[in-house]
């Protein structure tokens, strides 16, 4: 015998729903009560005020769209991860504009969404396995800023065209551009200038550096991860 859905629960799935449908201007707390079938002060004990019953919203999509990609196996090649990573990101977008608008709308630095906060975890997680590969062209940080920028810029731009008049390929040719850029990947890519190769080496060093440094005290290890960082920063641009 299954227990009852809890009223949160009941909440978050009436406003995801509504959010999907209407937008955000559906997500009133009105329509979410009589959906959810509660009384409105059950919403902001729950959730505070709209703000975080928004949030959890997008969140809740988002829960529910990698949880439909999660039987795709890790590919071998980290990069071609982070190619599928750009491709789920922009699909999601698409498919859900409302929640893109929540999780990337508001151009002030805080509050971050948890969806939104959920989706740079993973990018950082993808870009951080290309650097420990060796084959990351820049300080994870900065290859996470460009990607997710180049990312969202690309799926801002699709939104924003009528589905009629959009380009296939410009999401394809975007995220080979960023790709390009952050990680040896192409032909030339893999054909680098002299001061590439140590920079990855010292951009994989970096990134491993908490797993291989247990025998250094904390005064060495931040010492070097400085040198380390003071190597990535100052190489020429690609």
């Amino acid at each position: 015998m299954t227990s009852p859905e809890v009223p949160r629960d009941r909440i978050v799935r009436a406003a995801a729903a509504l959010l999907v449908e209407g937008g955000r201007e559906a997500v009133s707390t009105r329509a979410v009560a009589r959906s959810a079938g509660v009384q409105a002060p059950t919403i902001y004990r729950q959730f505070g005020d709209m703000r975080g019953l928004l949030d959890a919203a997008a969140s809740y999509r988002l829960a529910a769209y990698l949880d439909a990609q999660a039987s795709r196996a890790p590919a071998a090649d980290p990069v071609d991860d982070l190619r599928r990573g750009w491709d789920m990101q922009v699909e999601f977008g698409l498919t859900h504009p409302a929640v893109h608008g929540l999780m990337y709308g508001d151009p002030r630095p805080e509050p971050v969404p948890t969806a939104a906060r959920v989706a740079r975890d993973i990018l950082r997680h993808l870009v951080t396995r290309i650097a420990e590969a060796g084959r990351l062209r820049t300080d994870v940080d900065r290859a996470a800023d460009l990607v997710h920028s180049a990312c969202c810029g690309v799926t801002l731009t699709l939104l924003r065209t009528p589905i009629a008049q959009r380009d296939p390929a410009l999401s394809t040719v975007a995220r080979e551009a960023v790709v390009g850029a952050v990680a040896t990947d192409t032909v030339a890519a893999r054909a680098p200038r002299r001061v590439d190769r140590p920079v990855r080496h010292a951009v994989a060093l970096r990134a491993v550096l908490p797993e291989v440094a247990a025998d250094l005290t904390p005064a060495e290890r931040d010492l070097l991860a400085e040198w380390l960082d003071r190597i990535v920063r100052a190489a020429p641009p690609s």
